[in-house]
């Protein structure tokens, strides 16, 4: 018994000898900078969890520890940083064991880095398998970037290119091939999107952002409410010492750009040419209201644009330019509140204005008069209050609330009150607009937004769960002029008496003369607003287990709910579980490897909601033509028709009218009945299902020392339940595969092949139905469907220097990829007869092949020199049928013009190549006295003329030619910015 207790006495006593201590760095992974006042925790097996304070090093020594056991140490998540841990942890006998702790950006865990100017070293992922890149100011501020647009950084990552735009406002990347409504935006990881079509709400300016975020595939199941990327916004936030900017920067435009005969793009995607100048000013300030305990940061940017266009029309003498103005106003304010160690809050305000002057006159030259002059007038605001909070060592967590407002007025006419009056010449020319600018589309959207987060670890365990509720209400004013639209035709006399007059550029309604002739009539009989809630509810569950010092699993689950879903039926889509799985594997210290699986759930866009209200009908013509596709088979025989119909937008016509004399909405309510239209919409009485993706993901990287990084990705993304349109009244199909032996199908007979056939008479348009004869029905019924697919495959290579002492550094990126849909928007219609199989080829967004080149120079103290080079090979070209061969661009006769004409025979969607495009930027900073800096930028210094690979409009861009492939013809309507300069100068404290 004796020598057992001496066995255990000598026992304690070496265990007591072998204990040592471990020193923690706690470091900003962004800034690589030591990080004060962060509690650290260390735990293992078997013994209570402690804790320490790093100090104004960044340090936290842990004391008298076991060198028999294995430690890890953590953090949790704050306001600021997510949480992080180094596991694995052995102390050695008698020494002090350092160990680096590094603090991501609070909840966007990266994948790799892309701060390559002033990071000290090239930093892997060791955590997950998330396809993510970070862009943090400093790179932003370095980088050529027009005009302070910060998602103009975006399309230099992997993953990421400049996308066609199907509206002139819509998001100008595409991630992963699909257009950019499919991304979610979001600011400081809350909600910043337009639920109607999904552009961000607010666009946060350069001084307000802390760093811009992009996860394109793989990422945890806490970010959700998109099928594909998402692109989040890390905001600015004060210090003790007080800081600030003021700038100005100008574009000064023609005076000293290059000359191109194509127009080009303002920052809100609408097109611009001679006259075009901007400039910009505005300032940044952030400070402490009380030291370590309220932080405040607020900035304000404004940006003015000058535009020109001529107003051209010899028949009246008027050649005259008309100028407009473009603002942009955005207000942000942030406080961060210290409560204590352990409870942190964030109040968060952003503000904008966006005002955009439709001036009159066209860019060439247009017939639109001032008095038809609108303007696209949008207001947002975002308030955001976030609290985290510790509720042991072992649990914390976030609550995090958001009320939002946006205003999407497109079209503000500046005669509201007003008729609108299309005037022709005695030849049928149009040579004038005057009145009201002639349709509305004026939408309010009021969100509120709660998130509910906890993150718990214990062992090698690392918990997260939450439930966010997203509720949205919307009311949308929209439609023609319920003040009545005319088109009228001057006689000679009447021509010239009025050029005589002299009037100009302020020819307005009551000038045309009253006994002018009128050819056509119609008023909006819905002048009413509208509108829905929809309601997004998601919950998820995930684990990072740390399996040993080399081996991360990540097991998730997530379940979306969206009440959209229901479209014109009684239940929604419940099938929304998305599991996600990944692993990240250390295979020394200098390389990881990393891959997942995930299915990524999408919410409902409002707009397919909304547009089944604004353009359908409840005349009881239209229903019987509804009953009538029941007994055909072609709509569901159990539809409530009432439930998948609305009251919506519908224009009457009149005859016999003189002019200012028409009959007004009131009058003409009872035409609603009886009214033929060309397209009317319905709600899907089967509902609609998530768009959703399957994402894999493989990558590799090397550190092959502290200065480079060399990452290696493979990616492929399956898309389904995507958004077209079926016409379920469609015509017969009519293919044309032969370029050969071509019959136009005339409108008149492919409407005789319709389910409810189409004919006319004396009294117009109408179709038999049973014994009934209609008149207020639809040659066509269209209805959403999600059925539409996407497939996206890519490689993606980046290899990148940082700076480290030298005096450059850069990184270089080059993708190769591949993506193939059968749609390309919410709109999307097939070419003949709801045939979407032969659409599936090629998307509009495809590009083989993306290389990415940024250089970072700093010659002298005080100045860096970054150009940017960017290579794109061609995006897709889709022929359509030559009008001077055929005599239409409608072939098959189905009256349906989604694309500007029918494919031209022999031909299918997307099956011609433009050519390459490149393009190079410079930016050229200097410093002066330590605080005032100058700059100038050149965008496509080399003067480059690219017909593809820019921001343009899909209506307006070169990817749609005339003709057959075969002629190998190419009329270029559109192509990238000429040589231009931006000049700019800061003052930084």
């Amino acid at each position: 018994m004796k020598k057992i207790l001496l066995f255990l006495s000598l026992f304690c006593s070496i265990s007591t000898f072998a204990q040592s201590q471990i020193e923690v760095n706690v470091i900003d992974l962004l800034t690589n900078k030591p990080v004060k006042s962060v509690e650290v925790y260390l735990e293992t097996y078997g013994e209570k969890t402690i804790f320490g304070v790093s100090d104004k090093s960044g340090k936290v020594v842990f004391k008298d520890l076991q060198t028999t056991k294995t430690y890890k140490a953590f953090t949790f998540a704050n306001d600021k940083y997510a949480e992080a841990f180094v596991g694995s942890i052995t102390p050695k006998v008698g020494e002090t064991s350092v160990f680096n702790l590094e603090l991501p950006t609070i909840r966007v865990e990266l994948l790799e880095e892309v701060r390559i100017t002033n990071s000290k070293r090239a930093k892997m992922n060791t955590q997950n398998a998330e396809v993510s890149y970070i862009i943090p100011k400093e790179e932003i501020q370095a980088l050529p970037v027009e005009g302070r647009d910060i998602t103009r950084t975006l399309i230099r990552l992997p993953n990421l290119t400049v996308a066609t735009l199907g509206y002139a406002e819509a998001p100008n990347v595409s991630i992963n091939g699909l257009g950019g409504t499919f991304t979610n935006y979001l600011i400081d990881g809350m909600d910043n999107n337009e639920r109607f079509l999904g552009n961000a709400k607010f666009n946060t300016p350069i001084g307000f952002a802390d760093g811009i975020s992009v996860l394109t595939n793989n990422y945890s199941v806490e970010f959700g409410n998109t099928s594909n990327g998402l692109v989040n916004v890390t905001t600015r936030s004060g210090s003790n010492k007080l800081t600030g900017e003021a700038f100005y920067l100008t574009r000064p435009g023609s005076i000293i750009d290059s000359k191109s005969p194509f127009a080009t793009l303002d920052l809100s995607g609408n097109q611009v040419k001679d006259g075009f100048q901007r400039n910009q000013a505005g300032f940044g300030l952030g400070g402490a209201l009380k030291k370590d305990k309220t932080l405040f940061y607020i900035n304000f940017e404004q940006t003015i644009d000058k535009k020109d266009n001529l107003l051209n029309v010899p028949q009246l003498g008027v050649n005259e330019t008309v100028t407009g103005f473009n603002n942009f106003t955005y207000s942000s304010a942030k406080i961060d509140q210290v409560w204590s160690q352990r409870f942190k809050s964030s109040l968060r305000v952003n503000h904008g204005i966006f005002d955009i002057d439709r001036q009159g006159g066209g860019l060439e030259g247009g017939t639109l008069f001032p008095s038809a002059a609108s303007a696209q007038k949008n207001r947002t605001y975002l308030v955001a209050l976030k609290n985290a909070y510790v509720f042991s060592s072992y649990l914390t967590g976030e609550t995090n609330f958001q009320t939002s407002y946006f205003r999407w007025n497109y079209r503000e006419p500046v005669n509201i009150n007003s008729p609108s009056v299309t005037v022709q010449d005695p030849s049928g020319a149009v040579i004038a607009t005057v009145g009201q600018s002639g349709a509305i589309f004026d939408n309010k959207e009021y969100t509120n937004q709660l998130q509910q987060k906890l993150f718990y670890r214990q062992g090698k365990h690392s918990l997260k769960f939450g439930v966010e509720f997203i509720t949205s209400d919307y009311a949308l004013l929209g439609g023609g002029n319920t003040f009545g639209t005319y088109t009228v035709r001057l006689n000679q006399a009447q021509l010239d008496a009025l050029k005589a007059k002299g009037i100009n550029s302020s020819l307005d309604v009551n000038d045309i003369p009253a006994d002018v002739r009128v050819i056509n009539y119609d008023v909006e009989l819905q002048p009413n607003t509208f509108g829905a809630r929809q309601n997004v509810f998601n919950t998820y569950l995930e684990d990072i287990f740390a399996v040993n010092n080399k081996l991360n699993l990540t097991m998730g689950i997530r379940y979306d709910y969206d009440n959209l879903t229901k479209g014109g039926g009684s239940r929604g889509d419940l099938n929304n579980f998305a599991p996600r799985l990944a692993f990240n594997y250390k295979i020394d210290d200098r390389s990881t490897l990393r891959g997942g699986y995930g299915i990524f759930t999408d919410k409902i866009k409002y707009s397919i909601h909304s547009d089944a209200l604004q353009f359908s009908s409840t005349s009881a013509d239209f229903k019987k033509q509804l009953k009538e596709l029941q007994k055909l088979g072609k709509l569901d025989p159990n539809a409530d028709i009432d439930k998948i119909t609305f009251p919506g937008n519908i224009r009457a016509t009149a005859s016999n009218v003189t002019y200012l004399n028409g009959p007004s909405y009131t009058d003409l309510q009872s035409r609603r009945d009886r009214q033929f239209v060309n397209n009317m919409r319905i709600l899907n009485p089967n509902g609609f299902q998530n768009p959703y993706s399957h994402q894999v993901s493989l990558g590799y990287q090397h550190k092959s020392d502290e200065d480079h990084l060399f990452s290696l990705d493979l990616n492929y993304v399956a898309t389904n339940n995507l958004y077209y349109i079926r016409n379920l009244n469609a015509p017969s199909a009519y293919p044309l595969n032969d370029p050969k032996n071509v019959v136009v199908r005339k409108v008149a007979e492919a409407d005789l092949t319709r389910p409810v056939p189409l004919k006319s008479d004396s009294r117009g348009q109408y179709a038999v139905a049973g014994s009934d004869t209609l008149r207020g029905f639809a040659r066509n019924v269209l209805m959403n469907e999600t059925d539409g697919k996407a497939r996206y495959w890519a490689m993606n290579v980046v290899y990148q220097k940082l700076k480290g002492e030298g005096k450059f550094a850069y990184r270089m990126s080059y993708s190769l990829a591949l993506i193939k849909s059968n749609t390309s928007s919410i709109n999307t219609r097939a070419n003949d007869a709801n045939n979407y199989d032969v659409e599936y080829t090629y998307d509009e967004n495809d590009r083989r092949h993306v290389a990415s080149f940024m250089f970072f120079w700093y010659p002298i103290k005080n100045l860096i020199v970054s150009p940017a080079f960017l290579v794109q090979s061609g995006q897709p070209i889709t022929r359509i049928a030559d009008a001077r061969i055929f005599g239409t661009t409608d072939l098959n006769g189905d009256n349906d013009f989604f694309n500007p004409g029918d494919y031209s025979p022999g031909n299918i969607r997307n099956s011609d190549r433009l050519p390459w495009a490149n393009t190079l930027d410079l930016s050229v900073k200097y410093t002066l006295m330590k605080h005032f800096e100058i700059s100038a930028d050149i965008f496509n210094v080399l003067n480059a003329v690219n017909y593809s690979g820019f921001n343009v409009v899909r209506g307006n861009s070169n990817q749609f030619m005339v003709g057959d492939k075969s002629t190998n013809t190419y009329t270029w309507k559109a192509a990238s910015a000429p040589r231009q300069f931006q000049f700019g100068a800061r003052y930084v404290f």
